[in-house]
């Protein structure tokens, strides 16, 4: 085939038919209410239906739609199984046997990219694509020097398709709030739709991923393989044989999870203050295990810029929090736009819907599993607990978007790792704040 179909009227018909589907199943809700049928669970099963159909038409697309659904997919381990069932299986046949770009297409784009000579670069050329996702496919090659590499080549027409997509996704926004409450969805939203830019942009991505590479050179535990050639859709990169996470998620031992879940926890809270960045998808699929037991990361696309590190105001009101003081946490979440002007929330509420947030960071060792933070979404998104309003009071700062994003991500991770990490000593090494200063002095 020439070029995976990315515009075409079926995928954006897929897509459009999510809210009109959620609509009838209101209309109908409301009549079963009418004849007696209890409003909860009225709600209930229409809620269900609707994330069992976002999950299935999210997993089973390409593009802007892929990548949201990989943003969304952090939430498995919070959500009832029965709910993300449908998508992990569409996901897993995705990822296993998506239809390739075609060798003749393949080349064109490294023609367009690294010029008609492109060949003499390359002393072999795997024409057959290792994997493929939701902007490109990635095809196995060895550089001219002799070095094993992996080629990262864009689909034609994926731009495009991108728009389309985020403008479908964005009719449905809140649909997605009600499948996940505790999910500010339109934040994510409208992140996503701005790292999508700057993904399809490989020569970003390339800066990214130097960068990274060079903070990580040597480093016992983190693998960044170097860059060796970008243009905006094609780059090339040194290959690195290494087993996926999710493979350890699905079979790996305990001594594997928990090995696993330090070096990935610790990645992503060292990483801003070591590199001036923060790797923000935190999804699975973008991190391996190489043979020598360090954790392989890859995918530059979507980094936020943090040349001071991680905000310490988000170390200090952890602390505060752990520490019991109400009302220094509600000064500190108004002082960072948490909560705004003129929102009254009682400090006690806001300090019990916190706190089991703050449980990984207490003792030396925390153990991440399903249940818990099954518990913890529960808790919040019950609109019968006491506790679902406080969490409607809560906003989220543009600036803390990202950040949210790959904290909420990580935690999913670890649970489905079903890890023991020592997060402890991590928060204390990497987020400033988290220390009292006038404390340790």
């Amino acid at each position: 085939m020439s070029e995976i179909p990315r515009t075409s009227l079926r995928r954006s018909a897929r897509l459009a038919a999510v809210p009109i589907s959620a609509a009838g199943r209101a209309a109908l809700g409301a009549g079963q209410r009418l004849v007696g049928k209890s409003a909860s669970d009225v709600a209930a099963s229409i809620q269900t239906r609707n994330a069992q159909q976002v999950f299935e038409v999210l997993g089973q697309l390409k593009g802007a739609a892929l990548k949201f659904g990989q943003a969304l997919s952090v939430l498995e381990s919070a959500l009832p199984v029965e709910l993300v069932g449908p998508y992990r299986e569409s996901l897993t046949k995705l990822q296993n046997a998506a239809p390739p770009l075609g060798a003749d297409a393949v080349h064109a784009q490294l023609t367009d990219a690294l010029g008609p000579d492109w060949r003499d670069r390359f002393a072999e050329f795997d024409d057959t694509p290792t994997a493929a996702a939701s902007l490109g496919q990635v095809h196995r090659a060895v550089w001219r020097d002799g070095r094993v590499v992996a080629v990262k080549v864009q689909y034609p027409g994926v731009a495009d398709a991108v728009k389309s997509d985020l403008a479908q996704i964005q009719r449905f926004g809140r649909l997605l709030g009600s499948v996940a409450p505790g999910l500010d969805v339109k934040s994510l939203l409208a992140e996503v739709s701005e790292r999508m830019k700057d993904e399809l942009d490989y020569i970003r991505e390339s800066r990214n991923q130097r960068a990274f590479a060079a903070a990580y050179e040597g480093d016992p535990e983190v693998l960044v393989p170097h860059v060796l050639a970008a243009s905006p859709t094609v780059l090339v990169s040194e290959w690195v044989d290494a087993t996926p996470l999710s493979k350890v998620i699905a079979a790996g031992s305990r001594d594997e999870r928990d090995a696993a879940g330090h070096k990935y926890l610790n990645f992503l809270l060292s990483c801003a203050g070591r590199v001036g960045m923060l790797h923000a998808d935190p999804h699975p699929g973008n991190y391996h295990i190489a043979s020598d037991g360090r954790l392989v990361v890859l995918d530059f696309g979507a980094v936020a810029q943090l040349p001071d590190g991680l905000p310490s105001a988000m170390g200090a009101v952890l602390r505060i929090a752990m520490e019991g003081d109400a009302q220094q946490v509600l000064k500190g979440l108004r002082n960072e736009g948490f909560v705004r002007p003129g929102i009254d929330i009682d400090a006690e509420s806001l300090l019990t819907y916190l706190a089991p947030f703050c449980e990984p960071a207490a003792p030396q060792r925390f153990h991440f599993t399903r249940e818990w933070m099954r518990t913890q979404f529960a808790r919040i998104n019950d609109p019968r607990h006491p506790e679902f309003n406080v969490g409607l009071k809560i906003n989220l700062p543009a600036s803390y978007v990202l950040i949210h994003r790959v904290w909420l991500g990580g935690i999913g991770v670890l649970c489905q790792l079903d890890a023991t990490v020592a997060a402890r000593q991590m928060f204390i090494d990497s987020v400033p704040g988290f220390v009292d200063a006038g404390a340790a002095a």
